[in-house]
């Protein structure tokens, strides 16, 4: 066992230090104080509506926010005059454990006029956990959580790796949105081929599913890049294998992905870099699908992109691959740490 970890923190250690930074060209747009959520996606790459665009077209004309996530409007976190007349929603999160699922969370639980659903697979324990702030270890990361206002959250019981899509089906029901913000936890390196395929591809084609048959207009799922790594040459980058060591995890992830896109649910995939749980130190860079192979991002802007694309819709069936524009250019990639 302790061998067993010790290759995982090796892993872990080579996915965050070994990785050379990959330059990627952009065009930048600076966001005002007080862009709205639209502004997020309203000039955002998109070679199927023009046809015009190569690969290379959208990788520079990457969209480049340069305020931190504190004056990015990109989701109405308070009130406005117009949210009275909103009609009530219901949003569900699956993962509301996890760094990013309690992020976003925390974002809906502030917006009026909406009922927020965390699903979770211990009740009792996420109670606890969400109200408290700790140090976790998850895998071989040591990890700080922050606490969360747990106030008007309704707790839910949901396993995606052992719940029938039925039972996820009575989860899901009267919902309007579902955040999938599940991820398996690398531990056991003789496991994790088992545990990703579990979690990334099966549990969360279950949710999918079980979105459909409940009746879920809009689905948001937290991916990662270079999931679709293979089909535009960087199955041998080193972004690529290091994080596919872990489960062959981007192999389960597209399944999912490919899932959702045929599901004929409304859909929103982001595609983050590297998840870093501090706050941004730099400005939001969104970019096409299959353009970014290396980057980070903190979890902030992941669940700020993430609750803005439930009504924007500019994020409709789109795939928005996210990093932070940090000075100097993106340095590493683990695209594990969730």
């Amino acid at each position: 066992m302790k061998s067993a970890a010790a290759l995982t923190i090796l892993l872990l250690s080579l996915a965050k230090e070994a990785l050379a930074f990959s330059s990627i060209s952009s065009s930048s747009l600076r966001a005002s104080p007080t862009a709205s959520s639209s502004a997020l996606f309203a000039t955002t790459s998109n070679d199927e509506e023009n046809g015009t665009l190569s690969r290379r077209d959208i990788l520079t004309q990457t969209i480049t926010f340069t305020t931190a996530a504190a004056t990015l409007g990109l989701a109405p976190l308070t009130a406005t005059a117009d949210d009275a007349a909103k009609p009530q929603s219901t949003v569900v999160v699956a993962g509301a454990t996890g760094q990013t699922g309690r992020r976003v969370l925390e974002r809906l639980a502030s917006q009026p006029n909406t009922s927020v659903i965390a699903a979770v697979r211990n009740t009792e324990k996420a109670s606890k956990s969400l109200s408290e702030s700790s140090t976790v270890v998850r895998g071989a990361m040591i990890q700080k959580v922050p606490s969360l206002d747990a106030a008007g959250i309704e707790l839910k019981k949901l396993d995606v790796a052992s719940d029938s899509v039925e039972s996820i089906t009575g989860v899901l029901t009267g919902a309007d949105s579902l955040v999938i913000a599940v991820g398996f936890v690398p531990g056991n390196p003789l496991k994790m081929n088992a545990a990703a395929h579990e979690v990334d591809n099966v549990g969360t084609c279950k949710l999918i599913d079980a979105a459909k048959a409940a009746g879920v207009k809009k689905v948001v799922l937290v991916s990662s890049i270079l999931t679709n790594g293979r089909a535009w040459g960087q199955e041998k980058s080193p972004g690529f294998q290091i994080t596919n060591a872990f489960g062959n995890v981007l192999d389960e992830k597209l399944v999912a992905e490919k899932y959702l896109k045929s599901s004929g649910l409304d859909y929103t995939i982001v595609r983050p870099g590297g998840l870093k749980a501090k706050p941004p130190s730099g400005g939001l860079v969104i970019s096409g699908e299959d353009t970014l192979n290396s980057g980070e991002i903190s979890r902030d802007l992941v669940a700020d992109v993430c609750v803005a694309s439930l009504t924007d819709g500019k994020a409709s069936n789109k795939v928005l691959e996210i990093i932070e524009d940090e000075e100097g250019g993106p340095k590493v990639f683990n695209g594990l740490n969730m």
